[in-house]
């Protein structure tokens, strides 16, 4: 049962966030104030409202007053807050965007009104997209629990070649969260895409872990 979605800011995050979103079944409704995207979102296959995000009015022909979940994905916080609080009132589950430099305390005070914060410099769509499905991902606040990043380039003789990206099991010691061809940047895998030798995959896993996710990928005890 998919979920409606209103993404204000249509950037790159903003962007792939809504586009996987829609591959894995989701509805999807963009909110963008500059014309010429709102033409592009339109091509693209998109309901889109153009207008200031941070709107009420422009949120309810969005949407807002059925929608799941909302995500402030612009690059500018104070829209993506004021967006996540309307979102708030009803009854979405609120993701905002901040960007790296933040001060602490600043992170602080958000954090503690929306759902979730995202860094996606860190973390790009695949954070955006498990924090506004509400998934077991958190993610800052878990990187600095025990958690790795890691990434990893796929041998020929991997166990995992051949498999869907998303039917690897990495229990629930890991979790896969981006995936690129040889030399090509690194994204969110979409449902359908297939492990080749020579890929790289990123993965969050916890340390006490990491041998039992080698064992899963590498097939390496």
């Amino acid at each position: 049962m998919g979920m409606k979605v209103v993404i204000v800011g249509y950037g790159r995050v903003g962007a792939r966030t809504a586009l996987v979103l829609r591959e894995e079944g989701h509805e999807v409704t963009v909110v963008d104030n500059d014309e010429q995207k709102v033409e592009r979102i339109e091509k693209e296959g998109f309901e889109v409202v153009e207008g200031d995000g941070s709107n009420e009015t422009v949120l309810r022909r969005a949407g807002i007053e059925d929608a799941d979940a909302i995500g402030g994905l612009t690059g500018d916080p104070n829209v993506n807050f004021a967006a996540c609080m309307i979102g708030k009132e009803f009854g979405c589950r609120a993701v905002m965007r901040v960007s790296e430099d933040y001060r602490k305390e600043i992170y602080e005070r958000y954090a503690d009104d929306v759902d979730e914060v995202i860094y996606p410099e860190r973390l790009g769509a695949a954070g955006a997209k498990t924090a506004l499905l509400g998934g077991n991902f958190n993610a800052i606040g878990e990187l600095t629990e025990g958690l790795r990043i890691s990434r990893v380039v796929i041998p020929e003789d991997a166990p995992v070649v051949g498999q869907k990206v998303s039917d690897i099991d990495l229990d629930s010691v890991g979790r896969i969260y981006a995936h690129g061809r040889k030399r090509e940047p690194m994204t969110i895998p979409l449902p359908g895409t297939k492990v080749e030798a020579g890929d790289q995959l990123a993965l969050l896993a916890e340390k006490d872990g990491l041998d039992a996710v080698r064992q899963t990928l590498l097939g390496e005890d």
